[in-house]
């Protein structure tokens, strides 16, 4: 006797608003395409439901479309960079629905270590300040904590060589960011000369010399508040993954979740406006 497959809800759906935004993004192959078995929302909640969720790519529920497809899927996804290009329109709409132009003219540079598993221990790196093997995550993002920019190295890796890749905000913003707030790690003239070699002046933002316990520090929360919101998603907790690519690519879908739903609230206000 044949059972019959329930379909179950979950909090990672896409939901009617959110899909009419991302299905542009998404659909890499027209409607048609004899290649598709799966629908694509539902592949996309999968996703979104690993990624939150934190299990492995063979264990996901039974109502959702089989590992593989999800797998194979949001490989594609990742490879075509669709996810960044839906980080960077998101940004668009959320800064100018706040009155601010399209494209920002600062941007903090900050990272994060994840410590590793054994399936990221063959390229992990050793992290003296946090005393734990694994690799780093070096993320750029705006004033208000949308993201500009990231890439993945060893956890060895210092800060201050890494500034010459994140400058990689000026391709997403077109050459608009002229001031970069770093961190300590990020001093002398190599970073510095890494910065401005792609029109950005670095501002190095210090800590208090009397120090004692947790300090805000001006500017630099911002990038701490962004890697908060996606280590709510506990895929990102641990480095489990084999290519740093992939990392780097789950970091991205993290970062959109949030800000698509907030987008697509926005959405529906200046609809019942009108």
């Amino acid at each position: 006797m044949a059972v019959e497959t329930c379909r179950y809800s979950h909090p990672t759906d896409t939901t009617e608003e959110e899909w009419a935004f991302a299905a542009p993004y998404l659909t890499l192959l027209p409607e048609g395409a004899g290649q598709r078995r799966h629908d694509l929302r539902a592949v996309c909640g999968a996703t979104r439901w690993m990624v939150r969720a934190g299990a492995a790519w063979r264990l996901p529920p039974g109502d959702l479309p089989p590992w593989h497809a999800v797998h194979d899927q949001a490989r594609r996804w990742l490879a075509a960079g669709v996810f960044e290009a839906m980080a960077h329109d998101l940004r668009a709409v959320l800064r100018l629905a706040g009155g601010r132009a399209a494209d920002p003219s600062a941007a903090i540079l900050d990272s994060r270590t994840l410590r590793s598993t054994p399936e990221s221990g063959g390229r992990a790196g050793w992290d003296g300040a946090r005393r734990q093997k694994g690799s780093r995550l070096h993320a750029a993002v705006d004033t208000l904590g949308h993201l500009l920019a990231l890439h993945v190295a060893p956890a060895d890796a210092q800060d201050r060589a890494q500034v010459g890749r994140l400058a990689a905000v000026q391709e997403a913003t077109g050459e608009s960011v002229d001031l970069a707030y770093v961190d300590q790690g990020c001093t002398g003239e190599r970073p510095a000369d890494a910065a401005r070699a792609h029109g950005m002046a670095p501002q190095v933002v210090r800590a208090p010399e009397a120090k004692h316990g947790f300090v805000l520090l001006p500017r630099r929360w911002v990038a701490e508040r962004s890697f908060a919101w996606a280590a709510r998603f506990r895929r990102l907790a641990r480095d489990r993954e084999r290519l740093p690519e992939t990392v780097a690519g789950l970091h991205l879908v993290a970062f959109v979740t949030p800000v698509l739903a907030k987008a697509t609230a926005l959405f529906d206000l200046v609809r019942n406006t009108l």
